[in-house]
């Protein structure tokens, strides 16, 4: 049995979720989140940057039904490393309710595609972010965009704003549906109308095959939670961000919790508070309905869609 020690100062996800005021629309979908092992049954990778508290695939589902939702993707933590077995572990679990992004290496072999594909794998991840992976060759991961193709799968990216320039044509060569990670973590204290956030649009706007989940208020927000009178609009210097998005793109965005939020410093979010953020991004019901469950629907599951 694997016996793991969290990394010094690591925050534990928060155990007592509030229940949200927004009532997600039905069929709604958190199309990101993870599981951490249970270390003793899916031990985490020997290369991994950090090592997690345990976050089981029975207490993922436990949080989305309180939260109100129908449907989960859950996405390979990098603590895992290219070892899928607990995220697929979930997805076989889940009735038919999950779909996963995995992380694969260039020596994958079709058989193992196939099984994940058989498990509810739709996507691969490639991780920029350096402080959380290493370094992969791009034409590794050209060549694995390449074979996931075939499958109708797509390429989850995640790296930071000030990234994008450097990363712009590797993206754009990118043969599948590509879906950005937290908006590209814009820079927040910057103006929504500058440069860095306007290249991030027009990459969107300049390719229709890329899609993004306005997600993750907590890891960009400078301002942070309220902290008094049990007000519920969280995070509100991310909003604008996050409502230019749903807005300019409303057919091609998703959303999720992120939970159990991990590599979080300064505190951990109350889930039912992070629901609560959504009507602030997506004003309408109209634009709900798109953001929640058909866009999550049309990639994850367009046989049902």
């Amino acid at each position: 049995m694997a016996n793991f020690e969290k990394t010094l100062g690591w925050l534990d996800w928060y155990a007592g979720p509030s229940k949200p005021e927004f009532r997600l629309p039905p069929g709604a979908v958190d199309a990101h989140c993870h599981v951490f092992g249970p270390g003793d049954e899916f031990p985490f990778a020997p290369e991994r940057k950090y090592t997690p508290c345990d976050a089981s695939k029975a207490q993922l589902f436990a949080l989305r039904d309180h939260l109100g939702f129908s449907r989960s993707v859950i996405v390979q933590a990098t603590c895992h490393g290219a070892d899928n077995r607990a995220m697929a572990d979930a997805c076989r679990n889940s009735g038919g309710r999950a779909r996963g992004i995995a992380t694969v290496k260039r020596n994958v072999t079709d058989a193992e595609l196939s099984l994940l594909h058989d498990a509810g794998v739709r996507g691969v991840r490639f991780n920029f972010i350096k402080r959380l992976v290493d370094f992969t060759p791009k034409d590794e991961l050209l060549e694995i965009a390449g074979r996931i193709a075939s499958l109708g799968w797509h390429v989850v990216i995640y790296f930071e704003a000030q990234d994008l320039p450097e990363l712009w044509d590797f993206f754009t060569a990118l043969p599948t549906t590509v879906v950005v990670d937290h908006m590209g973590r814009p820079d927040v204290t910057k103006p929504l109308d500058g440069p860095e956030f306007t290249l991030f649009l027009d990459f969107m706007s300049k390719h229709d095959n890329v899609w993004t989940k306005v997600s993750c208020p907590e890891r960009l927000s400078v301002s942070g939670p309220p902290a008094l009178n049990g007000e519920r609009n969280a995070y509100r210097d991310v909003v604008p961000f996050a409502r230019r998005v749903v807005e300019t793109f409303p057919d091609r965005v998703l959303w999720g919790t992120d939970w159990p939020h991990p590599n979080l410093k300064s505190h951990m979010p109350d889930d039912g508070l992070l629901v609560d953020f959504i009507p602030h991004v997506a004003l309408t019901p109209e634009l709900q309905q798109k953001l929640l469950v058909t866009n999550p629907m049309r990639l994850y599951w367009p046989e049902e869609s």
